[in-house]
Formats: structure tokens, C-alpha cells, sequence
């Protein structure tokens, strides 16, 4: 007998609603920052940034307070300490970013360890709970994202320019630092608003998945953004609906949807290059 619940039933209940528009809008603006960051070669980063949330997230369970009102904070300024390093040490930067979120995540462990009564709380920091959602969360991500939307909307002729050709962009008077650092503060705002629908461990995937497969598919840097928020968006609001239909890992099946679309435009690309080819 299936265990399949209707979905008309589980699309009437308020928690999955303000899920799913979490979900909608972290997607969508996951997509935007994740097709700068991956031509910017800030896919590792972005993975550094999701590990090392687990200690700003276990720092405020043992301090007895709101996890995501510490994450978002311990991000940012975790994002410019990170991002200061690496711009000052002479090592290469995904060695750095690993010694960094390893060192993290041993410590985030080790902090949750002394937590008493998480132990079955660990999974849903780990992978996403669709339960975690509140209207409290939902207004924080929509003023965030408001926030960080108008920033990209403004700069995008300095954002393109950057992430196309950077000395270009210095040469034509963009302040490359500022920006730079700006949308540093972004991906990691983005990712502790996140962090609740997918979890610690796929964040990264989250953000990265849906910009590879729209840059497989479009050609035009405006379309390529456009398409990775699609993508983004559509693989949150999919995965979650089936994470609720099915009673699974909201993270885990958020991330395997965009991994499938992601082999879809794909396969669609190979057969696109074997006709012409």
C-alpha cells in the first residue's frame, strides 16, 4: 500500500505553504548567486561557507538561542574572515577553504556533542526539515532577499562586468573589492537563510547544481541567470512537495531534483551536439 500522502491535502496545511515559498524564493535567488559564483570560481567557497554553518548553528543551540538569528551573523562574518585569508596568504584557496570548514565542522561536532537531547535533532541541521519553516523564518527570508535582489538589480552592470572580465571592469572604474566583498556577504546570507529547507552538508549543491545546468543550456549571460533562478526555484518547490508526499529528507530531495535536471539538460546537450556534430 502506498505511503504517498494527497498532495491536494498536504497543499492545505499552512507549515507546507510557508515552505514552499521559502523554498520558491531561496531557490530562485540560490540560482542568481550561484551563476556569478560559479563563473567566479566560488563554487568551493560556497561549500566551506555550508559546512562551517554547523558551528554558528551549534553555537546557538548551546547558548539557548534562535539558531538562525546566530547563523546569519556567524555567516557573514565568517564569509569576510574567510575571504580575507585567502586574499592574503600566499596558499592556494581551496586548500585553505579546506582546512578551514574541516576545522569548523570538527569543532561544530564536538560543540553539539555536549548539547543534551539533540541527538535526534542532528539529522534535520544535517539534511533540511520542511517542518522548520515558521512565519518568522519566512519574513526574515523575505527582507533578506528583498535586500539582496535590489543590490544585484543595481550593480548588475558592475556584477556582469566582474564576473566576465574583471580587469576590464577595474579599468572602466568598477570597485572590484567592494563588490567583491559585497556579494561575498550575499552567498553567505544565502546560505544560512537556506540552511533550514536543505541543511548543512547540500547547501553547496543547492547552489551550484541549478547554475551548471543553465550554463549548459544558454549561451547569453542574461538568459544563463535567468534559467539558473528558474531552475533553482522549480527543483526547491518540486523537491519539497515530494519530501512531503513521501515523507522524506527535505534537503536530500530537493537536491536530488535539481541533480536530475541537471542530467537532463545534459543529455539534452550531448544530443544537441551530436546532431550538429
Amino acid at each position: 500500500m502506498s505511503t504517498a500522502v494527497p498532495v491536494a491535502e498536504l497543499l492545505a496545511l499552512p507549515f507546507l505553504q510557508r515552505a514552499l515559498l521559502a523554498g520558491l524564493l531561496t531557490g530562485a535567488l540560490g540560482g542568481v548567486l550561484g551563476s556569478f559564483a560559479v563563473l567566479r570560481q566560488l563554487s568551493f567557497f560556497s561549500d566551506a561557507l555550508g559546512h562551517s554553518a554547523l558551528l554558528g548553528l551549534s553555537l546557538g543551540i548551546v547558548l539557548g538561542l534562535d539558531p538562525t538569528l546566530v547563523l546569519i551573523p556567524f555567516a557573514v562574518l565568517f564569509a569576510l574572515g574567510v575571504h580575507r585569508l585567502v586574499r592574503s596568504s600566499r596558499l592556494p584557496a581551496d586548500a585553505l577553504l579546506n582546512i578551514v570548514y574541516s576545522s569548523s565542522l570538527a569543532l561544530a561536532v564536538l560543540t553539539l556533542s555536549r548539547a543534551r537531547g539533540l541527538q535526534g535533532g542532528i539529522e534535520r541541521l544535517l539534511f533540511g526539515d520542511i517542518l522548520g519553516v515558521t512565519s518568522h523564518d519566512l519574513q526574515l527570508i523575505l527582507g533578506l532577499l528583498v535586500l539582496a535582489g535590489s543590490y544585484l538589480l543595481l550593480t548588475r552592470r558592475s556584477q556582469i562586468l566582474l564576473t566576465i572580465d574583471e580587469p576590464l571592469a577595474v579599468s572602466r572604474g568598477v570597485d572590484a573589492d567592494r563588490h567583491r566583498l559585497a556579494f561575498v556577504v550575499l552567498l553567505a546570507v544565502v546560505v544560512a537563510v537556506s540552511i533550514k529547507a536543505v541543511g548543512v552538508l547540500l547547501i553547496s549543491a543547492f547552489v551550484v547544481i541549478p547554475a551548471c545546468a543553465a550554463r549548459l543550456a544558454c549561451g547569453r549571460f542574461g538568459a544563463y541567470v535567468a534559467l539558473a533562478a528558474a531552475l533553482g526555484a522549480g527543483g526547491a518547490v518540486l523537491g519539497l512537495l515530494l519530501s512531503a508526499v513521501f515523507d522524506l529528507p527535505s534537503g536530500p530531495s530537493v537536491v536530488l531534483v535539481q541533480a536530475l535536471g541537471f542530467l537532463l539538460v545534459l543529455a539534452l546537450e550531448a544530443g544537441r551536439n551530436a546532431l550538429a556534430g
